[in-house]
Parts: structure tokens; sequence; C-alpha cells
């Protein structure tokens, strides 16, 4: 089993305005799916293979010919600037060349021909993407591009001469990350930068099928773990920590889809960083001083109701060692801390959930820790009645910041 979860749910009581039983309800629960979220999650598997495959009818030779760059940039924002990071970590520390994630219309004044930029777009027509690969055409950088088929990223692309990965749209893009990750890897792989191969690819899809499964919309909130994940989330301020670089991916990418499809408030970050200041919201209002204040002779009942919202922390933990990386020190600090700011959560009376990673490659590792808190925080927006996919502010925001007809862009 992947990504085992521990902590769970404590019950109906203090999920406030969240509705267990809509959960159990599979034929109401999916009404209120209408876009089909949970059943494009569940394609995540699907979306490794079909992204492999296709990736094998691109020419990357031109790409491969002309040896290691000296920087690679992958300009892209939302989920399509997280393949940034996760081709980063699964690189690791060791790789020869720095790749630096870029989530800016344009390019670095430093990028020219000695470099290589990885354009990424679910679409294909996100002004950010858009601009860096017509930059990185302009200063002769080389250029890959990533996106949907037949849009403006490709035409750019046929244009420069450039190798395109085709990625058959799935919207929303935080529905896609899978099938925009595996060809930035891909093309990494192809300069010699990541070793994935095609054992990796078939694990990782092997593991997010093995996910979808158990968090399948049928599957009650007791045998279901992102069900239990999202109903011990429900009615609290989430603070996700990561242990390690690749914990914190995932930590950054639950926080992404907390945000976008159950509308939580929620603080990403790796553990690290953490320790420097922001565990002291352990102690604040809403952690063990909102405990300290609790009037112990209330009602029992009222606990229904809780006269407080609470944190409630959820911990990625990523005990494995990459093969590719150096001694365990790093890795055995990094446990060390992740055990001690569980017991200082403990002490406080603040929940904590933990997931850690399981598998050999750090790819399937990553999917390990992704696949339970993608259902999650779908779930947690059915629990309180949200079409996961609908998100009216989203739409709102890109029409009142790009307000001209599309024939005037």
């Amino acid at each position: 089993m992947a990504g085992p979860l521990e902590g769970g749910t404590a019950g109906v009581h203090g999920h406030r305005h969240a509705d267990e039983s809509l959960l159990d309800d599979e034929k109401s629960m999916l009404a209120n799916d209408p876009g089909g979220m949970l059943r494009a999650t569940a394609s995540a598997g699907a979306q490794v293979r079909e992204a492999a495959a296709l990736a094998a009818e691109t020419d990357l030779s031109m790409l491969a010919d002309e040896g290691r760059p000296r920087a690679v940039v992958v300009a892209g924002i939302g989920t399509a600037g997280l393949t940034g990071s996760i081709l980063s970590t699964v690189a690791g520390p060791r790789c020869p060349v720095p790749i630096i994630g870029h989530r800016s219309p344009g390019l670095p004044g430093w990028v020219g021909a000695a470099d290589v930029v990885i354009a990424v777009s679910a679409s294909g027509r996100s002004p950010e993407a858009l601009a860096a690969a017509e930059a990185a055409a302009r200063r002769g950088a080389r250029l890959v591009a990533v996106g949907n088929p037949d849009s403006e990223l490709e035409a750019m692309a046929a244009r420069a001469r450039a190798p395109f990965f085709a990625v058959p749209r799935r919207a929303p893009a935080r529905a896609s990350l899978w099938g925009l990750a595996v060809p930035v890897l891909l093309a990494a792989r192809a300069i010699g930068l990541v070793k994935v191969n095609e054992a990796d690819l078939a694990e990782t899809a092997t593991r997010l099928d093995a996910d979808a499964e158990r968090c399948r919309p049928g599957a009650d909130s007791f045998v279901n773990p992102a069900k239990a994940l999202a109903l011990g989330l429900a009615g609290s301020i989430p603070i996700v920590w990561g242990s390690s670089p690749l914990a914190t991916v995932a930590a950054r990418r639950f926080a992404d889809t907390l945000a976008a499809n159950a509308r939580y408030p929620v603080m990403a970050g790796a553990l690290g960083e953490a320790g420097r200041g922001r565990v002291g919201l352990l102690d604040g209002v809403f952690g063990g001083l909102a405990e300290s204040s609790r009037d112990i002779f209330a009602d029992p009942g009222d606990a229904e109701e809780p006269s407080s919202t609470r944190l409630r922390l959820v911990l990625f933990r990523d005990g494995g060692l990459n093969p590719e990386e150096d001694a365990d020190e790093p890795v055995a600090v990094e446990e060390r801390r992740a055990d001690a700011v569980q017991t200082l959560a403990e002490r406080r009376g603040v929940r904590c959930d933990v997931l850690t990673a399981e598998g050999g490659s750090a790819l399937e590792r990553l999917a390990s820790l992704t696949a339970v808190p993608d259902f999650a925080s779908l779930y947690l927006a059915l629990a309180h009645g949200l079409d996961p996919m609908a998100v009216p502010a989203i739409s709102e925001l890109k029409e009142l910041s790009n307000p001209l007809p599309e024939g005037m862009q």
C-alpha cells in the first residue's frame, strides 16, 4: 500500500460544516462533481503511460546532440510551474547543472545560447510559457515546449524548430500534473541530467493506479485514506510541511490543491525552514494557546461546534535514501526533526497526520506522496458541498486581469 497515512479522522464531531455522510453516498457525491475531477485525478497513472508513449514519438536528437547546457530553465505557472520543482528534486543534489523554475513572463536576463528552456503550459497559451518560448527562440537558447496540441505554444515551437511534447488537455491544469511532468523529465534525460528509466515510469504509474483504487469514491471513509484525511482537516487551518526537498514538493502540491479544490487557507513549506520560526504557530492562538484557554467546565456536548478553529498539521516524510544522493546524514537530521515536530504538536494538542513516502525511485516516492492528498482535496470540497472544478474566483480573476476580447489580445 502506498504512502501510509497515520492519524486519520476524529469522527464527525468538530468537522465544521463538513458532512461526512456526503462522502459515503457515492451517487450524491458524483452529482456534486459534474466536471469529473475525481475521474481526472484517477487518471494519473494513465497520464504517466500516455506521456511516456507520446514522448517516444518526439525527436530529441537535436536537443541531445548539443550536449550538456549551462543551465535549464523550466518556465510555467501554477501546475506547469511545479514541474520545474519535480525535475529539480528528481535530479537531486548531484545534478551537474542548475535547474531553475521561472514563473514570470519572459526569461532571466542571463539566459542565452548556452542554456535550455523548457516552456510548459497545459493550455498551450499561458502568457508566461509563451513569453519564455519567444525569448528563448530570440536569444538562441535550446527550446523544448510541453502543452496542449494545436495550440499557440506548439506553433511557436514549430517556428523555432524545437521539440514539442503534446499533452492532451485535461481541464483544469491541476488535473494534468503527471502528463506535464513526465515530458519535462524525459527532456532532461535526453541531455543527461536525470536517470529516469522505463522501469521507474512503469512503477510510478502502477503506484498511482493502486492509490487511485484505494481512494475511489465507492470506498467508505473508514477504509479510504483520502476521505479520512479530508475529514480530519475539515474545519481546521492546515499546516503542511515536508521533511525533505522531495517531500516539500509534495507538501506544496497539497497546499495548491487544498486552496483551489477545497478553498481552504493553508501554509506549506520545508520543515527545516519551519523550525526557524513557523513552528511557533503551534504555540499561537490556533495551536496550543487555544487548547490551554479551553473551558474545562464546558458542556462536552458543545464539541460539535468548537469555539475556535484549530491548526491541523500534515507532515510529509521521506525517509527513503535516493541512491543518487550523498550519505544518509542529511536524511537522519530530517527524520529527527520530523519526530521532534510530531512530539511538539502532540504536547500542544494539535492533531497531526503523517504521510510517508514509499518506493524505490525518487519519482515513485514523489507519486506516493501526491495521490492520496490530491483525492483528499477533492473529498474535502465535496464534503462542504463545493464543486472542486468550478472556482468562480479563478475565472473572475482571469476576466478582470485580461479584459480584452480574445481576438484582440
